[in-house]
Order: structure tokens, then sequence, then C-alpha cells
């Protein structure tokens, strides 16, 4: 009788935080990198090469979600909660390079931190691939 309570416990706790980590996902209001971010400097701002490696980066690891052009129409972004950020409107190409590259560093809900997965000039040619789609 004891087992099957704490079964009951665990999987009630499980619930709950499964649903309280979705809600929270899908209740996040606009993401604004911390002021701190617009101080940083790309170092490879309009450098050709880099853009042309974060297209690369881009297709590999991000297409999936934010779609080939960008517009947060992937395949598997059409399942999450928010959708995945629309490169092309006003609102993300008026960010710094210094919050984009933040964003991509630290993730949010269904946008993980690419903090550990890719360098730090991996990012910063992505954050150039992103400018192109203006």
């Amino acid at each position: 009788m004891k087992s099957k309570n704490q079964l009951l416990i665990i999987a009630s706790l499980v619930v709950l935080f499964t649903v309280s980590v979705g809600f929270s996902t899908m209740t996040q209001g606009k993401w604004v990198a911390p002021a701190s971010a617009d101080k940083l400097e790309n170092p490879l701002k309009g450098d050709e090469a880099a853009t042309s490696k974060g297209k690369k980066i881009y297709k590999q690891m991000c297409a999936i979600c934010h779609g080939m052009k960008g517009k947060g129409d992937g395949m598997a972004g059409s399942a999450l909660k928010p959708k995945p950020a629309n490169f092309t409107k006003a609102e993300i190409q008026e960010d710094s390079d210094g919050a984009i590259f933040w964003k991509i560093t630290e993730g949010r809900g269904n946008m993980v931190s690419y903090k550990e997965t890719l360098s730090e000039t991996q990012r910063w040619q992505l954050v150039n691939f992103i400018r192109t789609f203006k």
C-alpha cells in the first residue's frame, strides 16, 4: 500500500511539473535581452565569409525550427508554443547584434542554449546570417 501511495505522489508531481513548465513556456512574453547584451560588439560584422559559415550552421541547426527563409515556419517549429522567432520581422531585426548573440547563447523555453554547442565565433557567424533575412 505504501509503494502505491508513493507511486501516486511521484506521478502527480511529474504531471504537475510538466504542466507548469508547459504553461510557463506558453505564457512567455516578448523576449528582451538584458541591456548589457546591447554592449556586445560583433567582431565579425560585415565579414562575408563569416556570414557564409553562419548560413551553413543555420541550415544544420536552426532551419528545422525557424525555416529555411527564417520565418519561424520550420517543420519542427510548427508544433512549438510559442512559435520560433520570425527573423524577417522588424522587431527581430531591430535587436542589436549583441542581443541576438545573447539569445542564441542563453536560450529560453524551447529555444535551447547554444553556449556549449557552438563556439563564440560560430554564434557570431549565425548573427551575421540572421541579418540577411531583412
